[in-house]
């Protein structure tokens, strides 16, 4: 969900869906309204209206007299997540291929940022990029709902991205071998080993989530 202008409660809600949400350790928690209050330079009532916000999109659960709390995602939604990605990043590898709109030298970009990065051990920004990468994916299937959609789960694609990297000493330079069989699948306008490349880079991602 895009946010414009510059209230307390826009800043509040793009900081806790953007920083806090995205941040493993936070699973599991009651967010801290003075904490979120004073970090982003406001108060606690647009604190207050953003989470409001967020709990409307199931991102946090309120509970009377506790506040906001962060569940963590069980099994069950993983999998789901993982599933509601790729139909909607294989639409978009398909009906940008068949448009001639495919982004390809914007998502190899991306991927050599990745690259440059890998070794600094900076997970967040590994997996920001990462976000970024699939983004320009859904963005060029270019259509407004679905791209809204996929961007309502850009916290927990974040999220889940960095766990998936703590748990598995391997998974960024196999992140970089799935992108780049993406962006080969692309590049070659095969929407059937693009798609391929996507699942099989969901379903990874998937599994060592549930290794747990």
């Amino acid at each position: 969900m895009q946010l414009s202008g510059d209230s307390g409660r826009d800043r509040a809600y793009q900081y806790l869906r953007g920083t806090v949400l995205s941040d493993p350790a936070v699973s599991g928690t009651f967010i801290n309204e003075q904490v979120v209050a004073t970090e982003v330079g406001i108060s606690r009532t647009p604190v207050r209206e953003a989470l409001l916000m967020l709990a409307a999109e199931d991102l946090v659960q309120l509970v009377p007299h506790r506040g906001a709390f962060v569940a963590p995602l069980p099994g069950r939604e993983i999998a789901e997540l993982m599933q509601a990605r790729g139909v909607i990043e294989c639409w978009a590898a398909s009906t940008s291929l068949a448009a001639d709109a495919a982004p390809v030298e914007a998502m190899n970009d991306v991927l050599e940022q990745q690259r440059a990065i890998v070794e600094q051990g900076d997970a967040k920004a590994f997996i920001e990029l990462d976000s970024k990468f699939h983004a320009l994916l859904v963005e060029a299937g270019g259509n407004s709902v679905l791209g809204r959609l996929y961007d309502n789960l850009r916290s927990k694609h974040v999220l889940l991205g960095v766990v998936a990297l703590q748990r598995s000493a391997t998974r960024r330079q196999d992140v970089l071998a799935e992108h780049q069989a993406i962006v080969d699948g692309l590049a070659a306008g095969e929407p059937a080993a693009a798609e391929k490349a996507i699942l099989s880079h969901l379903g990874t991602t998937g599994s060592v989530l549930m290794q747990g």
